[in-house]
Formats: C-alpha cells, structure tokens, sequence
C-alpha cells in the first residue's frame, strides 16, 4: 500500500527501552512521504530514564517528522474534529496506556488522542510493550483485541527467561500492520 500523504498519529508512552526502535520505523514511515503527527503521554515527554534523556527524543521525533509534538490533553483534543489523522499509531503501547484505553480512561495526550481519533471511526494500532502483557495485562489486551477499530502489531515474548511475563512488538511488523489496518484487517499472526 502507498503510505503517501497518509496522516499517521504517532502517540509513544512509557516504555521507554523501545524508543530507538519505534524512532527507525518513524523513520521508514518519512521515506514512504507519509506525514506523522507525534503525541506523548506525559512520562515519555518529560522523564528522562537510562536509555535517554526525554528533551534528546524529543528534538528528533520532531525533526524527523518536521511538526512539534503533542504533549498535553488540550493539544490532542482537536485531533478528531479537525480530522488530523488517518489512522493512530501507538508506539510504544505501555500496560498502563493498554488499560486506560481498554477501560476507557482518558487523562493523557496519548489516551485523548486514541479518543479524539477514534470519533471518526478511524483505525488504531497498538505495539504492546509491557513487562506483564501475561500477567495483569493481559486481560485489556484482550479487550482491545476484540474491541473496533483496534489492529494489534504482532508481538513475542520480550525475554521469557529472565521477565517471563513481559511482551514487546516485533518493529518489523509495524509498517505492514498499518499497511493492513487501512484496509480494515488485522495482520496474521498476531504472536511472532
């Protein structure tokens, strides 16, 4: 599917050890000339952790895709009155982004942007990235999955060994999930 000119929200939450993989498929998704409207939750736009510090992501997400980010709820309201997005992609999809959403709690950019987008029927793409996608999790996975206009990217096991509960999106799949989703079909399979 041509990805150009598409209107992709990209909303990123709390997980942070995947930001340098959701960044390269940004990247990807600029090359296709698809044009992206970055949101973040509160967490992923102000903390800084140990895999960066929160103003270096910032500085690049807004480069790569040439608009400032959407941090506050006032910001993401208008998404889905104006009719900004395509479809909504969020990336990385933290437990507690999975839960607020599969309970409908919207008290975040990232929550009110789904929200917003979904007004108009519009397609969402979530990329799971959660140390208990097997444990407390996995009950609002669930949900989504059998929720409308929700398209799953297909996920695996982060690292069965030493965080047996966890689950992570395959990146490689992100692109192909949105290709899929716009077209009102879930990627399979969904576990990778």
């Amino acid at each position: 599917m041509d990805l150009k000119g598409k209107r992709i929200g990209l909303v990123m939450t709390g997980s942070f050890c995947t930001f340098s993989k959701v960044i390269e498929q940004i990247k990807e998704l600029r090359k296709r000339e698809a044009k992206i409207i970055p949101i973040m939750s509160f967490n992923s736009y102000k903390l800084d952790t140990k895999f960066g510090k929160a103003s270096d992501f910032i500085n690049e997400i807004e480069n790569i895709t040439g608009n400032k980010i959407i941090n506050t709820i006032q910001g993401a309201e208008p998404i889905g009155p104006k009719k900004m997005t395509d479809i909504m992609l969020v990336a990385p999809c933290s437990g507690n982004t999975i839960a607020k959403l599969a309970n409908n709690i919207i008290d975040t950019p990232a929550t009110m942007a789904v929200k917003s987008h979904l007004r108009n029927e519009n397609p969402v793409v979530i990329a799971i990235s959660t140390n208990d996608g097997l444990a407390g999790s996995a009950e609002n996975i669930g949900k989504l999955l059998n929720r409308k206009h929700y398209f799953i990217v297909p996920f695996r096991q982060d690292n069965p060994i030493t965080k047996p509960k966890s689950l992570v999106f395959d990146e490689n799949y992100i692109i192909k999930t949105i290709e899929e989703a716009l077209e009102n079909r879930q990627i399979q399979p969904i576990i990778s």
